[in-house]
C-alpha cells in the first residue's frame, strides 16, 4: 500500500481560490492529500489594523491545529512576506516547526528559491494590491537584486475581492508586463486564478511564470519527499 502523504496549508479566511487551484495541482498525484487551516485575513494594506492580521500567534494557532492531522508539510500559501519582509517568513516557519516539530516552508520562500533556480535577474509583478502595497514588494525585490521590469496591479484592498479578478484580465496583465521582457514573472497573491493560466501563457509568450500557489506546492511536494517533477501540465515551475 502506497503511504499516504499530507499536505498541510495554511490559508488566508476569505480566500476562495487557492483550495480549489491547489487540489487540482495534485489531482494526478493518488497518495497526496491536501488540508487546510485558516485564519483571519480580509484586507491588504499597509495600515495598522491590515498588518496586524500577519502577527505570528494567530498563524502559530492555525498552524498548531493543522498538526493534529499529522501533515507531512506545513506552508503558508499566502505572499504576506513581499510587503513585511522575507524575514518574517523565514522566522515563521522556524516557529512553526519548533510548535509542531514539522517542518514548514511558504510561499514566498519557495518563489525565492524558484528565481534562483531560474537565475533571474529582473522580475515582472501581477498583483491585485494597491500602489503602497505593490511599492513595497517591488522595493523589496530590488534589495535583494531583482530590478523591476513590468508591473500590473489593480487597486484591490479587499482579499475576497481578488478572486473575481476574471482569467481575461489576468491574461491581459500578464501580457503587459511580459512586453517589458523580464526574466521571469511573479504572480504574487494566492487568491488570483491565474495558476490555470500559467502553461497557456508561458507558451504564448516565452517567460517563465511563477504562480504563488503553484510555488506553495512546488515546495511542499518537495519537502514530504515527493517529486514535483510528477505534477503535469501547470507550467515549468514543475520541472525545476
Amino acid at each position: 500500500m502506497t503511504p499516504r502523504i499530507r499536505l498541510g496549508m495554511l490559508t488566508p479566511s476569505s480566500n476562495t481560490v487557492l483550495e480549489p487551484v491547489t487540489q487540482a495541482m495534485v489531482a494526478g498525484l493518488p497518495e497526496v492529500s491536501v488540508h487546510f487551516g485558516r485564519f483571519k485575513v480580509t484586507e491588504i494594506a499597509l495600515s495598522p489594523s491590515a498588518l496586524a492580521q500577519f502577527d505570528d500567534s494567530a498563524i502559530l494557532a492555525a498552524a498548531e491545529l493543522l498538526a493534529h492531522a499529522k501533515v507531512d508539510c506545513i506552508t503558508w500559501n499566502g505572499t504576506s512576506a513581499t510587503w513585511l519582509g522575507f524575514e518574517t517568513d523565514q522566522r515563521l516557519c522556524e516557529r512553526i516547526t519548533a510548535a509542531t516539530g514539522i517542518r514548514a516552508t511558504t510561499s514566498i520562500l519557495a518563489m525565492n528559491e524558484a528565481l534562483g533556480l531560474l537565475g533571474a535577474k529582473s522580475l515582472g509583478y501581477v498583483t491585485p494590491y494597491t500602489d503602497d502595497v505593490q511599492a513595497k514588494i517591488v522595493a523589496q525585490y530590488e534589495r535583494h537584486g531583482l530590478a523591476c521590469r513590468g508591473d500590473a496591479h489593480a487597486g484591490i484592498r479587499d482579499n475576497f475581492a481578488f478572486a473575481e479578478v476574471t482569467e481575461d484580465q489576468l491574461r491581459a496583465m500578464t501580457r503587459a508586463v511580459a512586453a517589458e521582457r523580464p526574466d521571469a514573472i511573479a504572480v504574487v497573491c494566492t487568491n488570483l486564478r491565474a495558476g490555470p493560466l500559467v502553461a497557456e501563457l508561458e507558451a504564448e509568450l516565452g517567460i517563465p511564470i511563477l504562480d504563488s500557489i503553484a510555488t506553495a506546492v512546488w515546495k511542499s511536494l518537495s519537502v514530504a519527499g515527493l517529486d514535483p517533477a510528477r505534477v503535469q501540465g501547470w507550467g515549468r515551475l514543475f520541472s525545476l
